[in-house]
């Protein structure tokens, strides 16, 4: 049977083509700026793509860490996120609270029944090699907090909640807590699936898990507490610690295997690039004399993440998920063109310019927009081509 989440998470990344281009258009003024908009491109890849992507991979590689046969479909759980995105979309450009919280209630709904069924599968059966399903739970567990921070943005729960910079807690539990501990999962994953070798030792995978979770925690705590630099300091060092590691433990098996001939996984490696540069210039710009555009950097650095970190992850991770259990290819390759990997990290470097440079900001933005759009489309042509021939096979 087709993945129906698979197929879904190919949809969205078609439609981000249009929003990518739609902020190329409004960045030089051609048309006129639509309330809700940039939040509408970042949610049809974190939550249209990432998440579907989550949803419908996570049950197959825990199945197979714990030797048990492949899931059915959860067509429950298919149904609930997909109804409470479309709604939850709706409702985002005319910032309509009650579509908005019903669409977030939806979501939270599907994803405490992922989180279950992920529980359940394989009964208690021993988990084979270094089981990634810690990751994928923790991960889940973030995205329930980043929705009950995201829906109560628009009906004043921040107060009760005690959250003092309720938008960044909202980004930090979403970001660092869920695509953060989703794709190290993967990772660990993926990297027995492509190389025939497990990424590290289970002492290594451990303290990987450990570091990235609390680092995630101490993020996501700091703006809710309003603690600052004292918490952000030793959650940035904690996600820095753990993606270093990870990165080593990745680079070495798909070096290895001779993947590195291949752009898809530069694309996993590069993506990675655009969370420790800014993460290792902190302390850099703390201490420098420049002054930064800050309230700049606030409203555009969400979307370097967006792009640069977790679209790029999934340029190589949903072709190859989509040959494989789509097309039910044992052969699958990751995805990605030397294309896309060229217009993706150029446009993101591009945004990173509009915020430093500001005379420039309308010009570069809107160059930086279409090599995104250029790279997506790239993306998508090659996803599109496999999922066409499933749908024609099936």
């Amino acid at each position: 049977m087709l993945n129906p989440f698979l197929l879904t998470a190919v949809f969205y990344l078609v439609v981000a083509i249009i929003f990518a281009l739609d902020a190329a258009l409004t960045s030089l003024n051609l048309i006129p700026w639509f309330v809700g908009l940039p939040w509408l491109r970042v949610h049809f890849i974190a939550l249209g793509v990432l998440a579907q992507t989550a949803f419908g991979v996570a049950p197959a590689f825990t199945a197979g860490r714990r030797g048990a046969e492949a899931p059915a479909t959860r067509w429950d759980i298919w149904l609930l996120l997909n109804s409470g995105l479309v709604v939850l979309l709706a409702g985002m450009p005319s910032v309509n609270p009650t579509l908005i919280i019903a669409g977030g209630t939806l979501i939270f709904i599907a994803v405490t029944l992922l989180i279950l069924h992920l529980r359940g599968i394989g009964g208690g059966q021993q988990t084979q090699g270094n089981g990634s399903l810690k990751f994928y739970l923790a991960g889940l567990v973030f995205l329930l907090v980043g929705i009950i921070i995201g829906t109560g943005l628009w009906v004043g729960w921040s107060a009760p909640l005690r959250i003092a910079v309720p938008k960044e807690a909202h980004i930090h539990a979403n970001v660092w807590g869920f695509a953060g501990l989703l794709f190290a999962g993967l990772l660990v994953d993926l990297a027995p699936a492509l190389t025939g070798r497990e990424l590290a030792g289970r002492r290594a995978i451990q303290v990987i898990f450990g570091a990235l979770a609390m680092g995630a925690l101490l993020l996501l705590l700091a703006p809710w507490l309003g603690a600052g630099r004292a918490v952000i300091a030793p959650g940035m060092a904690l996600m820095l610690l753990g993606t270093v590691a990870l990165l080593v433990g990745a680079t070495r098996q798909l070096g290895r295997a001779g993947l590195f001939a291949q752009p898809g996984a530069w694309h996993l490696l590069l993506a990675y690039a655009w969370i420790l540069l800014p993460a290792a210039a902190t302390p850099l710009i703390l201490l420098s004399a420049y002054t930064l555009p800050m309230a700049e950097i606030e409203a555009t650095a969400p979307q370097t993440l967006i792009y640069g970190w977790i679209a790029q992850f999934l340029y190589a991770v949903v072709p190859y998920f989509a040959a494989r259990w789509l097309l039910r290819d044992p052969a699958a390759r990751l995805g990605g063109n030397w294309l896309s990997l060229v217009t993706v990290n150029l446009g993101v470097a591009l945004i990173w310019a509009s915020i430093l440079l500001t005379g420039m900001g309308g010009p570069l933005h809107a160059a930086a927009y279409l090599l995104l759009g250029v790279s997506l489309a790239a993306a998508a042509r090659e996803t599109g081509v496999i999922t066409l021939a499933a749908l024609r096979r099936g």
